[in-house]
């Protein structure tokens, strides 16, 4: 049997999990009606500078011109601060913003767990079904968010100069990102809405399929994680290959063919650390060697991702400069 204790870690995921995509949602409509007071009038709602964590490759411009030129986004604060933390919980945490935090992620888990609740049903059995693409095919996927990452990477840290980041990071198109990405989801194109629906129906029918094939965020801070101090070990001989951890495991990684999980795949969720049926065969380390207590990563986490927005709210790094009547001038410079 598993040890009791760590069975607490998937439930306690999903309660940081889904704690994190009710805030999400709440600042989704906060900003709604901040939009809606800047467009059409009504009631005023200050505008939730949490919004910018939706904006990552602004946040990447952000980041360069920064340790360029020391200054500190003024315009979108928020966002270069969660993009910051995102980059730090990988490295010291295993992808651990991918694995505890993120609402795409929690979504993603939730619909393909409806599945296997669904298809348990009518197999009558216990073990979930898994669809998975063979390895002639799921290799290749797998660098898709490679070639991604490597896009932006190239565009915004080789192509633009320090003159070109100060550009962009002052012009209207970067102020109204936030407005953009709202109208984006509210009225989408035909395009964008047949994509949408696809990414959902492939997220049912295979396990997290935006997150392992197509997310260049989770690529960034899975090469961050792999020069990190903590990695989930395996002692061969205590397992038995029963792959209750492979079952589990939101990556799909083949745990019982490794020693170490070294790999940019694993988002540090440590479900197979508590599904695991033989004691100290799967365990949380640090550099392979001091074993943890599983329970200390997402502590760690929530403790650090907490103190880098405390940090930055009180010094002055988390709301824009731009006044609210000036996101309402730009704003409506959209709709002209």
């Amino acid at each position: 049997m598993p040890n009791r204790q760590f069975l607490v870690l998937p439930w306690m995921r999903r309660l940081v999990h889904g704690a994190f995509l009710l805030f999400c949602l709440f600042t989704g409509l906060r900003f709604y009606q901040f939009y809606q007071w800047a467009v059409a009038g009504g009631n005023y709602t200050q505008r939730p500078p949490s919004v910018e964590a939706f904006l990552p490759i602004g946040a990447l411009v952000s980041l360069k011109q920064f340790l360029l030129t020391g200054q500190y986004d003024p315009l979108h604060p928020a966002g270069l601060t969660i993009f910051i933390a995102a980059l730090v919980l990988g490295f010291f945490f295993r992808k651990g913003f991918c694995g505890w935090l993120c609402p795409v992620g929690y979504i993603s888990e939730q619909l393909h767990s409806l599945t296997n609740r669904m298809t348990a049903l009518v197999r009558q059995s216990k073990r979930p079904y898994l669809l998975r693409l063979p390895p002639w095919l799921d290799y290749p996927m797998r660098l898709l968010k490679y070639l991604l990452l490597g896009f932006f990477l190239y565009l915004i840290l080789w192509k633009m100069d320090r003159a070109a980041l100060e550009n962009f990071s002052r012009s209207p198109y970067s102020i109204t990102t936030d407005a953009r990405m709202l109208l984006f989801f509210l009225h989408p194109s035909d395009l964008a809405l047949g994509i949408m629906i696809c990414l959902v129906l492939l997220s049912i029918v295979l396990r997290n399929f935006w997150c392992r094939y197509l997310c260049p965020y989770g690529a960034l801070l899975g090469l961050l994680a792999l020069g990190g101090p903590l990695q989930v070990a395996r002692d061969s001989k205590k397992c038995i290959d029963c792959k209750k951890c492979e079952d589990i495991c939101p990556a799909d990684i083949k745990i019982t063919a490794k020693k170490r999980l070294v790999t940019p795949e694993c988002i540090g969720c440590l479900e197979c650390v508590a599904r695991c049926p033989q004691e100290d065969c799967l365990t949380l380390t640090v550099f392979f060697k001091k074993k943890l207590s599983p329970f200390l990563l997402p502590l760690g986490l929530l403790i650090l991702f907490f103190t880098l927005w405390l940090t930055a709210k009180y010094t002055g790094h988390w709301r824009s400069s731009l006044p609210d009547d000036a996101f309402k001038h730009f704003y409506q410079m959209i709709h002209r």
